[in-house]
Order: structure tokens, then sequence, then C-alpha cells
């Protein structure tokens, strides 16, 4: 798994390399072929050949007319799967690392960039993927150890003492912990390869190739952080 050589792999760049790879082929398609088999009757089995007789003139009727205004019905499209409603135009995004992996989030759905100046207030019973509270005199965000979330238990042992900052998605009580943020730029949506499903890492939008990051789904990785706190019962009070 390319997840598994992101730790291993002692060049940043070939690290990042792999996993995107993965990120980038989440789905193979195999092509099946059919054979035929043609079995010929053996010349034993043939019937012998018997001179016709002469056939009775024969009178036709016309054929019955047919119906050919109705086709036959064609199999309904398969719908591809619906990308952000901001992929459709060009669209500014922020370019952040989490254990030497880049990601991209869209700057629209960027809520707010905290620096981690505190301690993050734990969860007593919590996944190892949350790292706890932000408290805040104006919101408090739940904090997602970014590197246990999408690297699914094999992040780097001490990918937490590099986390700087939290982004918060969106309008949402969650923000994800990273160690540094770079560059906006813009993109277009032909400069972004589109993820044609989202079975595997449904928060992975797709990949810019030219920047070597991961675009998030901000509002499916939010969903999918609630999701989660409820499957684990967090008491978060």
């Amino acid at each position: 798994m390319a997840d598994d050589k992101l730790t291993k792999l002692a060049d940043p760049a070939s690290a990042i390399a792999s996993y995107l790879d993965d990120l980038l082929h989440t789905a193979t398609d195999t092509a099946q072929k059919e054979e035929v088999t043609v079995v010929e009757a053996s010349p034993e089995l043939q019937p012998e050949l018997q001179p016709k007789p002469e056939p009775e003139p024969v009178v036709r009727k016309p054929a019955p007319k047919v119906d050919v205004s109705q086709p036959e019905p064609e199999p309904e499209p398969v719908s591809p799967p619906s990308r952000p409603e901001w992929s459709e135009q060009p669209f500014e995004c922020l370019i952040f690392t989490v254990a030497g992996l880049q990601l991209a989030v869209p700057l629209i759905l960027l809520g707010a960039i905290h620096r981690i100046e505190e301690s993050i207030k734990p969860i007593p019973g919590s996944p190892r993927w949350y790292m706890g509270i932000r408290v805040d005199r104006d919101h408090n965000l739940r904090v997602v150890d970014t590197a246990e979330w999408i690297m699914a238990g094999r992040a780097p042992a001490n990918a937490r003492d590099n986390y700087r900052f939290v982004i918060r998605l969106d309008n949402s009580d969650w923000g994800l912990a990273c160690d540094d943020v770079a560059q906006s730029f813009t993109l277009k949506p032909d400069e972004v390869r589109w993820r044609t499903a989202r079975s595997k890492r449904p928060w992975l939008a797709g990949t810019v190739v030219n920047h070597m990051c991961a675009l998030i789904d901000v509002r499916t990785m939010a969903n999918l952080l609630v999701r989660a706190e409820r499957e684990h019962h967090l008491d978060l009070s």
C-alpha cells in the first residue's frame, strides 16, 4: 500500500509521489474476454442427404404491418459521481502540509486558520485521530489529527509534534491540524484530476497534478467527521 510506503521512504518527495500514486489509482477496470467455442458435428452424425421433391407453388400473403414507431429503449446512462459545485469554475486554493504530504483546500470553504498556541484539550476514550478541543472565546473547535485520519493508522509516530496550525473546515465545528500553511493559487477545473469513484477516501475530490497535492472535498470531510463522532459517542462536554 502507498500509505505504508509514506512512512518508510526516506526521501519526502518519493514518499509524497508514492502516496499520491495510490490516490490517483483508486479504481481499476479489468477487461473480461468471452470465449466462444464452436462445436462442429462429426460426419457420422450428419444426416444423409436425400433429393428434395419439387416444391409446389406457394401463394404468399402480404406480411402483417409491424409498428416500428416505438424504438427499443436505450439503457439509462450511468451518471458520473457529482463534483463539488465550486469545481465548475476557476477557484482559489490553499496548500498546507501534514507529515510531508501536501493537501489543498478551496479558499471559499476555508473557515479560518488558527495558530496552535495552547495545548489541545483531549477527550478521554476518543479515537487516535481525535486530538481534542481547541478552546476559544468565540468558538470551540474539534481538532483532528490529520495525519492519523488520512493515513488510516499509518501516520508517523511524531506527527503531532510538528503541528503548528488548525484549519477550520467551512463553518463547521471541525479543524484539521497541520504542520505549515503554504501559498494560495488559482486552479482551473481542467488542472485537477477529478476522481471518478468515491468508495475509498470519499473526502478526496481529486489531485492537483502540477502541485503534487490532494484536493479536499471540504463538506464531505466535515460530514464524515460528524458521522465518526456520533459512532464513537464522544463526550464533548
